[in-house]
């Protein structure tokens, strides 16, 4: 008997619904439509999706865009990639999965449940940050520290017996906050009292507190072009107009701010020790300037100090907050990347006069922080294993950035520019000319199993695509090796 080989699936037939007349960016429309008619079954688990060359030719749509809708698809769990075989509706798809609303805001939605303008618009509109496999240069893997490890372990047990206790306090445990303050004080020049100090569920917890006290719908906020997508995004769900200001060398440009031509904002939200995602240091000269504008102006400034404790090179500059004298600085921090993001505990700074406006609005969000892990936590700071931590933990981050810098200079030199940084756990790369679609790369990337974040993707007003993120926290040299020879095949069949 003659066995015929299926030369296209089913899927071969598909096509999507795209609304040139929409405003919604259209990888986003390509996506929603993929994703809502796996929902409904038009497209089955295991299907193979057309590859971006043919779909570009029967749907009518730029590659770049095509590989862009594959990527999400493959980031939330829908679509799988194999490896010289293409893209396929994933085996296993999500529980639950249902069809979501298209509505651009273009007279009544359809009847469906409700799901606010905000949510809508970072759906359709906004990158999908969701976790991602280990993969070769992911962001916000943790180099694990085996001695810590032991450390933390230890210190859990003796307050496994504290599950029986009520809330806690809404500004965190006490001797917690304490050490806070005074890792602060040494480390970043952050003068505060532990009364001034609120312990969150992370970064983002912090950062939706600050913006629900310190602003009303409506308000506008100046933020980093490029930006930290979650910050943005929950300014956006708080109702706050955002504005982008450039990022260059030297941190954000304010020269529109000094030419008049934005009115000054209700608050900035900055990240100015390592700006997330360029890597650029805020000078001092901008960093007096910027706190002597919000002083005239009456604005608030946020400063996300995310990773501070990875300095390579040199001494860090001075903190917004430990230059600022006007109480016009909000400061947050986290443990998450210095230790475990599992625990979920950062830091809030707070002006003093704002901790009753504070202290009123934390128990609506969230009654009291974990008091499990803030032990855990305070006796770790408290008994002094903290410095020595973070100084084996610099030496192989710094390690691992300098192995990965050494591995593109040699093989994608041609292609790429290495952004150097003197801290964190993240470097950037630019274009040197031979490519200029940082979305087709890093989905081109990913099919192959390697993970590179394109910045386009957190513009806020910017057009540049030629730039590339590369995580190496967590990086060993055999997925460094395998990554680079990858990515020098992916440049080189995108330029050949």
């Amino acid at each position: 008997m003659t066995v015929v080989r299926r030369r296209e699936a089913p899927s071969a037939a598909f096509r999507p619904d795209i609304d040139p007349s929409s405003s919604a960016p259209l990888p986003r429309q390509l996506y929603l439509s993929l994703r809502n008619a796996v929902a409904e079954g038009r497209l089955a688990a295991g299907q193979r999706l057309l590859s971006t060359r043919l779909a570009a030719t029967e749907w009518g749509i730029s590659r770049g865009v095509i590989a862009e809708a594959y990527e999400i698809l493959m980031s939330e769990g829908f679509a799988v990639a194999r490896h010289g075989s293409g893209t396929y509706i994933a085996s296993a798809i999500p529980e639950g999965v249902s069809r979501i609303g298209d509505f651009e805001g273009k007279g009544a939605p359809p009847a469906r449940r409700g799901v606010s303008v905000a949510a809508t618009n970072i759906l359709t509109r906004g990158p999908s940050l969701e976790p991602q496999k280990a993969l070769p240069f992911v962001t916000g893997r943790i180099a694990h520290d085996e001695r810590t490890a032991r450390l933390l372990n230890r210190i859990a047990v003796r307050h496994m017996n504290y599950a029986f206790e009520g809330y806690g306090d809404i500004q965190g445990d006490p001797r917690l906050r304490a050490a806070v303050s005074a890792h602060l004080a040494v480390s970043r020049g952050v003068r505060c009292s532990p009364e001034q100090i609120f312990i969150t569920a992370g970064t983002q917890q912090a950062l939706d507190l600050a913006f629900r006290v310190l602003m009303t719908p409506g308000d506008k906020a100046i933020v980093e072009d490029p930006c930290y997508p979650p910050a943005r995004q929950c300014l956006v769900l708080n109702g706050i107009e955002v504005i982008g200001l450039p990022v260059d060398a030297d941190g954000i440009d304010m020269a529109r701010l000094r030419d008049g031509t934005i009115a000054p904002p209700a608050a900035f939200y900055v990240t100015p020790s390592n700006q997330y995602p360029v890597g650029s240091v805020l000078s001092l000269s901008r960093r007096l300037g910027l706190l002597s504008y919000a002083e005239e102006n009456d604005c608030w400034i946020i400063e996300d100090d995310y990773d501070s404790e990875f300095r390579y090179q040199g001494h860090p500059i001075a903190s917004l907050h430990g230059l600022d004298k006007a109480s016009r600085v909000l400061y947050t921090g986290t443990f998450s990347k210095a230790l475990l993001p599992s625990l979920r505990i950062g830091y809030l700074v707070i002006p003093a006069d704002l901790v009753p406006a504070f202290r009123a609005v934390r128990p609506a969000v969230d009654r009291c922080p974990p008091s499990f892990q803030q032990r855990v936590i305070a006796d770790f700071l408290e008994e002094g294993y903290f410095p020595a931590h973070l100084r084996r933990l610099r030496d192989r981050l710094r390690a691992s950035r300098d192995m990965l810098a050494a591995f593109l200079a040699e093989r994608l030199a041609e292609h790429v520019a290495v952004l150097l940084p003197d801290q964190g756990i993240n470097l950037t790369v630019r274009s040197t000319g031979s490519w200029d679609d940082d979305t087709a790369v890093s989905a081109a990337a990913l099919a192959r199993g390697v993970v590179v974040m394109p910045l386009s993707r957190m513009n806020v007003v910017s057009t540049d695509r030629s730039r590339l993120l590369f995580g190496f926290s967590g990086l060993s040299e055999a997925e460094a090796d395998m990554g680079t020879r990858v990515l020098a095949e992916v440049f080189e069949s995108r330029t050949s």
